[in-house]
């Protein structure tokens, strides 16, 4: 598509001066935090010999893709902040759609793979060691970061496809397709219908998915002790909170049309860089094994 639009102009949270100085300073510590948080759990679980067993091989994914989803919009917002010309090139603009869909993506995909784990170990653990093999997490987590360009090399080719010829100001502080789909100059229903039909169809098949797997696992709890069922439930429930929180606010974002709400802002803050800081606080408070073992870490360290 030729397009007389080279580039972008951000809206970002605010205008003015005092509110885009504290803009900068929240943001700047909540992404050091995020990074900081993520990269604690990749090294620790990477180093430690206690954290071998597949929910961990899960989360240290799980963990690399936060960091990642997070710095495909926070660094953009921090600088912008600070910033009086707030715009992004074409270019950016679609590496930015491509990146933060893929990562993402790969989010949810460990996120399913992470329930499946617990679904065998809570309701197969005597098949759990053959089922859950090394070969077959590696596998799984490839097929995840397949699935997860998939989704993404759509997502990319429908922006790419839009003409923009008019307005270039972006309502948001980051590219994404349903702010973009608003500045094309063509009819874009059809093209916002395959945009739901992709990443709506993900968070919602996904959704379902996910809380029929952890039903399941709370119908099998009956049967095991008060102690497993006390453990069970611990790991479950900061799995459970996690998949509520962003999935929550993955289908508000991705299952609608494109229309305008006034919390719009709000929610892909808490998307984009409240859910990667909040997921390795969940997992580390949670999980004494995971606290443990960061203990070892350090005291080996210091």
């Amino acid at each position: 598509m030729n397009n007389s639009v080279t580039e972008f102009i951000l809206f970002g949270l605010a205008h003015d001066d005092g509110k885009q100085k504290a803009i900068f300073g929240i943001f700047l510590i909540l992404y050091l935090e995020t990074l900081l948080g993520n990269f604690l759990i990749v090294v620790t679980i990477k180093t430690s010999q206690t954290l071998g067993g597949p929910m961990y091989f899960f989360l240290f994914y799980l963990s690399f893709a936060d960091a990642c989803f997070s710095t495909t919009t926070a660094p953009r917002l921090i600088a912008d902040a600070l910033s009086q010309k707030k715009t992004i090139s074409y270019n950016e603009c679609m590496t930015q759609v491509f990146a933060a869909h893929f990562f993402g993506c790969m989010e949810i995909f460990v996120l399913i793979l992470m329930a499946f784990d617990r679904y065998v170990a809570i309701c197969k653990p005597l098949r759990y060691t053959a089922i859950k093999s090394q070969r077959v997490c590696g596998v799984l987590v490839i097929l995840a970061w397949v699935g997860s360009c998939i989704h993404s090399s759509a997502q990319i080719f429908l922006a790419l496809r839009l003409p923009f010829c008019g307005p270039n100001v972006i309502d948001l502080y980051f590219c994404d397709l349903q702010p973009l789909l608003k500045l094309a100059c063509m009819d874009t229903s059809v093209i916002n219908l395959l945009v739901v039909s992709n990443s709506g169809a993900i968070c919602m098949v996904s959704f379902l998915i996910l809380l029929i797997s952890y039903i399941v696992i709370l119908y099998s709890l009956r049967n095991h002790s008060t102690e497993g069922r006390r453990k069970a439930l611990s790991t479950c429930t900061s799995h459970f909170i996690v998949f509520v929180i962003f999935f929550g606010l993955c289908i508000f974002i991705y299952t609608r049309p494109p229309t305008t709400f006034p919390i719009d802002k709000m929610v892909a803050v808490f998307y984009t860089i409240g859910t990667p800081l909040l997921n390795p606080l969940i997992y580390t408070l949670r999980n004494a094994e995971v606290k443990n073992a960061m203990k070892k870490l350090w005291c080996n360290k210091v």
